[in-house]
Formats: structure tokens, C-alpha cells, sequence
């Protein structure tokens, strides 16, 4: 996937933009910190939006937190290849499509993916060097429990197929670039804010800005 360059506010460098994806057990804050990185507004992230197919939460509100939408709608998009990753969770459907985050992208802008382990591999088969993949594990099966518990937004039947599911994705951290134990949250913002930071300034985004800076550098008089 081509993507433009853009000029580095921070840096005064023109580079590549960047796929951020935070993964993690449903409850180990990943919702959290997505909202905190957007909230912080120089950091300048477009977040991709997902559909689903499973019924919105009272506290959802449909275009922001995802595009509700039916089954058969999304076996539409999957069939003509308009999903850059798709996966099946807790017996849901999820996907990313692919036209808002290309049109994004050839903007020169960051985006901020939330998505699981599958969704990611997938992205990264396709997007390769262009995807910084972060695992956030909760501190413990205890504390994701509680979390769970505290949101009051399932049944005691979905924590329960949530805390299994757990197991299977916290197996999944080798195939991330980074990982964080989420038991600050503001610590975890910060790790996650010096991620972003050092991999925007990684020499392979910066290289067509870099360039031009040494020419005009080496021609000085």
C-alpha cells in the first residue's frame, strides 16, 4: 500500500505515515487508552472505525464507536474485498474497511486501529512496515475479571466466554512489537505516547524528508 508523505509537525521532517494497532483482552483498557490518545489532540490520530455485526451497547453510538450493521451487509463487503481485515469474535462479526482507511493514508495521516490478533496479522500482510502492533495485558486474571464486571455492559454468560477467550489471546503477545502491562493507565499512556513518538522519528518513515534535508544540507555554501 503507497502512502504519502506528509510534513512532521514535530519534526519539521516530511514522512510515511503510520497504522498504529493496540490489541488486547476485552477489559484490559485498550478502550481507555484509544480515547486517550485521540483526546490528545498534537498527536493528530484519525482512529479507523470498525463495523460489526453485534448489537450496540447503550453506551455506543453508531459512526464513532463502530458501523452497526447486519450479517448479510458484511459478507457483502467481505465478498468484494472491501475489508482490509476481518474476524469473528464471540460469535460477531468485526472487519476494518478498506476506502476510508486508503483515503486516510494517502493524506498523510497516522491512523489508530483497535482490533484483536487476528485482525492484525491480517492488516500486517498487507500494510508490512507501515504497522506499529502494541499487546496491552491487564495485571493480572483477577483485576480483568473485576474490569469486566465493573463495565456492566454484558451478562455473567459473556464475561464468562470473555475471561476464556482471554487465555487464547494473551498466548498472542509474540506476534506484537510491543507490550504493555496495563496496571497504570497513565503509565501505560505514556509508554504508549514514546512508542508512537520514537517510531514516527524511525529513519524508514522519514527517509524521503531526510533526503531532501541532506541534499539542501550538503549544498550549502
Amino acid at each position: 500500500m503507497a502512502l504519502a508523505a506528509h510534513n512532521d509537525k514535530d519534526g519539521g521532517l516530511k514522512r510515511r505515515g503510520l497504522m498504529l494497532i493496540l490489541s488486547s483482552p476485552s477489559g484490559a483498557g485498550k478502550t481507555s487508552l484509544t480515547r486517550m490518545l485521540l483526546q490528545k489532540k498534537e498527536l493528530d490520530l484519525t482512529l479507523s472505525i470498525s463495523v460489526t455485526t453485534r448489537p450496540r451497547r447503550s453506551s455506543e453510538v453508531d459512526g464513532i464507536h463502530y458501523y452497526f450493521i447486519t450479517r448479510k451487509r458484511f459478507e457483502q463487503l467481505r465478498e468484494e474485498g472491501e475489508l482490509l481485515e476481518w474476524a469473528e469474535v464471540h460469535g460477531n462479526f468485526y472487519g476494518t474497511p478498506r476506502e476510508p482507511v486508503e483515503r486516510t493514508l494517502a493524506q498523510g495521516r497516522d491512523i489508530l486501529f483497535d482490533i484483536d490478533y487476528q485482525g492484525t496479522q491480517q492488516v500486517k500482510a498487507t500494510a508490512g512496515e507501515d504497522v506499529v502492533t502494541i499487546f496491552i495485558l491487564p495485571p493480572s486474571m483477577r483485576e480483568l475479571k473485576a474490569r469486566l464486571e465493573r463495565r456492566a455492559e454484558d451478562s455473567g454468560e459473556a464475561i464468562a466466554a470473555r475471561l476464556a477467550n482471554a487465555a487464547n489471546e494473551i498466548r498472542r503477545w509474540t506476534l506484537y512489537d510491543y507490550v504493555l502491562v496495563n496496571d497504570d493507565l497513565q503509565r501505560t499512556f505514556d509508554d504508549l505516547v514514546a512508542i508512537l513518538t520514537a517510531e514516527r522519528r524511525r529513519t524508514s518513515r522519514q527517509k524521503p524528508g531526510i533526503e531532501a534535508f541532506v541534499e539542501k544540507l550538503l549544498n550549502e555554501k
